[in-house]
């Protein structure tokens, strides 16, 4: 399978950069149907990394409601927002990614 089908965006959060500095752990959203060993393999192809450790967390879509004001009226709508994949990758010593230029580092 190809990478750029399974890794959708890295995941940039404060917690994810404390993380990528104390032990190499980076956040991938990634494709559902995807299992461990090819989010590893995609992950070594595409920045020609080693990786130690895969975590997968599936996110459920939440429920939301909100109201949008149309012709001076208030109308009340919900929706349920898109479920998710979320993989916590941890590389091997010496290897990091600079997820901003998309390279590896060793």
């Amino acid at each position: 399978m190809d990478y750029r089908k399974i890794l959708i965006r890295p995941l940039y959060t404060e917690k994810m950069s404390f993380l990528e500095e104390t032990q190499r752990k980076y956040a991938f959203q990634v494709d559902d149907s995807a299992n461990k060993i090819q989010i590893k393999q995609a992950v070594e192809d595409k920045f020609d990394v080693k990786v130690e450790k895969v975590a997968t967390m599936n996110r459920k879509g939440k429920a939301k409601q909100m109201s949008v004001r149309s012709g001076g009226r208030a109308i009340r709508t919900q929706g349920i927002q898109s479920s998710w994949k979320r993989a916590v990758i941890t590389l091997k010593e010496g290897f990091t990614i600079d997820l901003l230029k998309g390279e590896a580092q060793v």
